[in-house]
C-alpha cells in the first residue's frame, strides 16, 4: 500500500521531460520575480526619483521674491532665505509673516 503512494508522489518514469534540469530550472523560476521588478522600476521607483530630485533642485535654486505655495497650502512671497527655513509674507497686509521649513515649499507659483 505504502509503495503505491511512493510511486504516485515520484516523477514519472523515463523522466518524462516536464521539468528541465539545473540552471534551467532556477532562470525559470526567477523569470516572473524579475519581470516585476523591472516593471516596478519603470512604473513607480524611476519616475519618483526623478520627481524628488526635480523638488531638491527648486528647493536650491529658491531665491528672494519668488512667489510660492507651502505643502499646507499657504501661498506666499519669499522674504528671507536660510539654509534650513524660509520667511514667507502673506496675506493682503504686509506686517503677516510666518516662518516655515525650507522642505516644506511644495512648488513655485507661476503666472499670478
Amino acid at each position: 500500500m505504502f509503495t503505491d503512494i511512493a510511486y504516485a508522489l515520484g516523477a514519472p518514469p523515463g523522466g518524462g521531460g516536464a521539468a528541465p534540469d539545473g540552471a534551467g530550472a532556477m532562470l525559470s523560476s526567477f523569470l516572473p520575480l524579475i519581470l516585476i521588478f523591472v516593471i516596478f522600476y519603470f512604473l513607480l521607483i524611476r519616475p519618483q526619483s526623478k520627481k524628488a530630485k526635480e523638488h531638491r533642485q527648486m528647493l536650491e535654486n529658491l531665491k528672494k521674491g519668488d512667489k510660492v505655495i507651502t505643502t499646507g497650502g499657504i501661498y506666499g512671497l519669499i522674504e528671507d532665505i536660510d539654509a534650513n527655513t524660509v520667511i514667507l509674507k502673506v496675506g493682503i497686509r504686509d506686517d503677516v509673516r510666518i516662518k516655515v521649513g525650507r522642505s516644506y515649499i511644495a512648488g513655485l507659483r507661476t503666472g499670478e
